[in-house]
């Protein structure tokens, strides 16, 4: 790599230590979208270093008029530049600079020499959600080069998108926060990994930013107390909204389309009931003998009383589980199963 030296400024008096000023920028902001604190520092500098000639933010800073020397200066060669009260702004690689940093902070930590005034100054920021994109790229890379991703299709992983929603309620339901982002970050993979599959198809091909769209558009649209000018004071109010806009989109000719049957028991005779409960329509449970038929009732009446059938036995099963554990503990610490 062709470097520029590194020289300090002729007659430079030890009491003008001058500034350094690291700029540091983000690679899911499109380059040039600098802050206006960042261009002021820019072209105010007396210098403009920057290690990587390939960084993508400097064909915009050379078009701005700023000149940018390729450099890669060490910690005292960048302090003897900015004597005389010179300023030097330090465009940072993707890694951040650590060997010119921690070779500042060693400097500052001797007190042999006056150092320069430091300043990190941020020129662009991630947005919420900018670690999506880095997703995407990591995806678009494995789906590409593993040789079990890209023979995945979306029959293939769709039991996984099923092990993945049960763990993470799982993690809900035990509480644990660590888990519980973990297992977003997994059901959110499925997601990912899916919309990337289906860039592929040769007929009805859609990205990820479909798949994005889509839902953002369905929410605006299904929120019209947020983003129009309805109005809801309350839950229910809400629903209201939520339902009766999902109906006109969807045209439904019945309450049931749109359940999916492959659900849990409980929660499909839940749901049916909710869908009944919700319209006002007047439909009595059917009339038969056997558990399922009293699973139904069951479930029926816990939705109307506003319990969720489903969790509600997740959570019995859980205290069987803990109870059943405790008994092999007792079953286990009883003298006749200690061997001598």
């Amino acid at each position: 790599m062709n470097t520029t030296s590194i020289d300090a400024a002729p007659d430079a008096p030890a009491a003008a230590p001058g500034r350094v000023v690291l700029l540091t920028t983000s690679h899911r902001v499109a380059p040039g979208l600098l802050s206006w604190p960042a261009w002021q520092a820019l072209h105010a500098a007396d210098r403009v270093l920057c290690a990587d000639g390939a960084h993508p933010q400097l064909p915009y800073l050379r078009e701005a008029g700023v000149a940018v020397d390729e450099a890669a200066p060490t910690a005292e060669e960048l302090v003897a530049a900015c004597a005389g009260g010179r300023t030097v702004v330090v465009v940072a690689t993707g890694e951040g600079e650590p060997a010119l940093t921690d070779g500042l902070a060693r400097l500052a930590g001797s007190g042999r020499i006056v150092m320069p005034e430091l300043e990190l100054l941020p020129a662009s920021y991630d947005l919420p959600g900018a670690r999506l994109l880095d997703l995407v790229q990591v995806m678009d890379r494995i789906r590409a080069e593993c040789p079990w991703s890209s023979r995945q299709t979306h029959q293939g992983l769709a039991k996984y998108g099923i092990e993945e929603a049960y763990e993470l309620v799982e993690a809900i339901e035990d509480g644990d926060r660590a888990e519980l982002r973990e297992e977003l970050g997994d059901v959110l993979l499925q997601v990912v990994f899916h919309a990337r599959i289906a860039e592929e198809d040769p007929e009805a091909p859609f990205s990820i930013d479909d798949v994005a769209g889509g839902i953002v558009a369905k929410l605006i649209h299904r929120h019209p107390h947020v983003f129009g000018e309805e109005t809801a004071a309350t839950p229910e109010e809400v629903k209201e909204h939520w339902l009766r806009t999902k109906a006109e989109e969807k045209r439904r000719t019945s309450v049931t389309e749109g359940v999916p049957l492959g659900q849990p028991g409980l929660a499909l005779a839940a749901k049916l009931a909710s869908r009944v409960r919700t319209a006002g329509l007047d439909v009595p449970l059917p009339k038969a003998e056997g558990v399922g038929y009293e699973l139904l009732a069951m479930a029926a009446r816990a939705e109307a009383g506003g319990v969720d059938p489903e969790a509600a036995l997740r959570a019995a099963a859980r205290a069987y589980r803990d109870a059943i554990r405790e008994t092999e503990r007792a079953a286990a610490a009883r003298p006749d199963n200690v061997e001598e």
